[in-house]
C-alpha cells in the first residue's frame, strides 16, 4: 500500500508531526523534491513517503491526481472556538457548501477501519491531558483516494508541543504499518461536531464508522448525500447508524429516507444505542 504522508508549510502542528516522523522513524530522502521541499521515503517499508508543500491542507484539491498514494494522511493543526487542548481525526467533505476548500455537497472516501484504528491508537493517550476526540466529516480538500486528518489542539502553543508531536508521529505509523481487520462499516448521522456517541461505538464494538454527518449539517443531507455517504465510506457501509437525540426537528425525515435506503441498498439502520458497546 502507498501511503502519502502531506505536511503543509504554513501548519505547525504539521511541522512538528514531520520533524518526530525523521527523529523516530526510519525515513530518507529520495531523488525526488515536491514544490521545492525534500521528500522522504521509509527505509524499511516502500510507499511510505513524506511530501512538503506550501498550501494550506484544505486547498491541496486533487493532489491524489499528482502524487501517488492509495491513502492521503494529513498531520495537521486543529482549531476549537472553545479553544480545548485536543488529539483528533477525521476524514474530509462538504455536507453543504465548501466553505473551506472541497466542492459543495460532495464527500471524499472514508476509509473507515483505518480511521477506527487511528481513534483506537489516539485513546491508548487517554491519561494525557488533551481531549482524544473523533469529529465529524468537514471541510476539504478534494480527493478521490481515502483520506485521513489526524490533528492537534488548539493553539500555537501546543501545535508546536514536541511530545504531541511526537505521539502523532507513533499513533499514524501504528495505524498504518499493519491492514486494520475487517469490519462492518457504518455511516453516523446526527448528534455534534465532535461524535461521542459515534466515537464510543469507534472504540468499543466492532462497527467502524465513516462518514459522520451532524445535527448542524442535517438540512443539507438529503437522499444524495446519504446514498453518496454510504458508497464512499470504505469498504461501502453496511449500516446507518442514528444518533436519535441528535437528529433534532430533522428526525422524521432523515427516518424517512434512510428507511427507502436501507430496502434499496441493503443496509441495517440502528439507533446509537441499539448497538452492543
Amino acid at each position: 500500500m502507498h501511503v502519502a504522508m502531506i505536511i503543509t508549510t504554513p501548519d505547525y502542528a504539521g511541522l512538528n508531526i514531520k520533524n518526530n516522523l525523521l527523529e523516530n522513524y526510519p525515513f530518507e530522502e529520495v531523488d525526488q523534491e515536491w514544490e521545492g521541499h525534500k521528500v522522504y521515503q521509509h527505509k524499511e517499508i516502500d510507499g511510505i513517503k513524506i511530501y512538503t508543500i506550501d498550501k494550506k491542507c484544505v486547498h491541496c484539491e486533487n493532489i491524489d491526481k499528482e502524487i501517488n498514494g492509495d491513502i492521503f494522511l494529513f498531520p495537521t493543526t486543529h482549531r476549537s472556538a472553545a479553544g480545548t487542548n485536543s488529539l483528533s481525526c477525521h476524514t474530509q467533505g462538504n455536507w453543504g457548501n465548501a466553505d473551506l476548500g472541497g466542492i459543495p455537497k460532495n464527500l471524499s472516501i472514508a476509509p473507515a477501519l483505518y480511521l477506527k484504528k487511528m481513534l483506537i491508537e489516539l485513546n491508548n493517550y487517554a491519561d494525557i491531558d488533551e481531549e482524544i476526540a473523533m469529529e465529524c466529516t468537514h471541510h476539504g480538500p478534494e480527493l478521490e483516494k481515502p483520506t485521513i486528518f489526524c490533528e492537534i489542539g488548539s493553539d500555537e502553543a501546543q501545535w508546536k508541543r514536541p511530545e504531541l508531536g511526537k505521539i502523532l508521529a507513533d499513533v499514524i505509523m501504528k495505524s498504518i504499518l499493519e491492514e486494520p481487520a475487517s469490519l462492518k462499516t457504518a455511516v453516523g448521522i446526527g448528534g455534534p461536531h465532535y461524535c461521542n456517541n459515534f466515537q464510543k461505538i469507534q472504540l468499543n464494538s466492532d462497527i467502524a464508522i465513516g462518514h459522520i454527518c451532524p445535527k448542524y449539517n442535517l438540512e443539507n443531507l438529503d437522499e444524495e448525500m446519504i446514498r453518496q455517504a454510504i458508497e464512499k465510506t470504505q469498504p461501502k457501509a453496511e449500516l446507518v447508524l442514528l444518533d436519535w437525540k441528535g437528529l433534532g426537528k430533522e428526525k422524521q425525515r432523515i427516518i424517512g429516507i434512510v428507511e427507502k435506503l436501507s430496502s434499496e441498498l441493503g443496509v441495517e439502520v440502528k439507533r446509537t444505542n441499539q448497538v452492543e458497546k
